[in-house]
């Protein structure tokens, strides 16, 4: 798989960059096919970090944009509500997780900033910039609201990947086991995105909605 990746784009911080910015591999991908091409602790840290982060700019300003304008297409207008349903459903559960962590005395900004930074820091699948972004927008924060735990969430999750991957290459004393990690996320994803798209073509209005 990395041999693959590195053919098709032929330069390997550049490959880097590109996938960490891909959604459901984001910084994930990106770390473990850096160091799975020899490239250094810090230059796959650091590559995955930029390309992923510089994602959220798009998604925080595009994203609802895109869906109105689906929402005005008659083929993709039930499709678009239920995307943004599933989001701020996703949104919901963030600002419910931040509180059960969070004391009472904080304010409601605070359980939605802790919420996105919680979305983006914890490395899983279906958490990350793209989908903490989106829970962001959909919790009605600010850009510059949003940034903060966008930015240092992602920097958290970077660091565990990274280490687990050191961890990975010390126990197995093979560089090549991370090609099978790379390819088994990459299988994940794919996995991952046809859950989530039934998932989301599952969804129903609620009854409010309906009538």
């Amino acid at each position: 798989m990395v041999q693959f990746i590195q053919n098709l784009i032929g330069n390997d911080k550049l490959a880097t960059a590109i996938l960490s910015f891909i959604p459901l591999i984001e910084l994930k991908g990106g770390i473990i096919f850096a160091r799975g091409v020899s490239l250094t602790f810090f230059e796959s840290f650091a590559l995955s970090y930029l390309g992923s982060t510089i994602a959220f700019i798009p998604v925080f300003f595009l994203l609802v944009p895109i869906l109105s304008l689906l929402k005005k297409i008659k083929w993709f207008k039930t499709f678009a509500d239920k995307i943004e349903l599933y989001f701020k459903d996703k949104a919901a559960d963030a600002l419910e997780t931040a509180a059960k962590n969070g004391k009472k005395a904080h304010t409601e900004k605070f359980y939605k900033l802790l919420g996105t930074f919680i979305f983006v820091a914890i490395p899983l699948p279906m958490t990350g910039v793209w989908t903490g972004t989106a829970v962001a927008v959909f919790l009605g924060l600010k850009f510059k609201d949003a940034v903060l735990p966008v930015v240092i969430g992602n920097f958290i999750a970077g660091t565990l990947i990274s280490v687990l991957a050191e961890i990975i290459l010390v126990g197995f004393g093979n560089i090549k086991i991370l090609d099978y990690v790379l390819y088994g996320l990459l299988v994940l994803a794919a996995v991952l995105f046809v859950v989530v798209l039934i998932k989301i073509l599952r969804k129903k209005k609620p009854l409010a909605e309906d009538k």
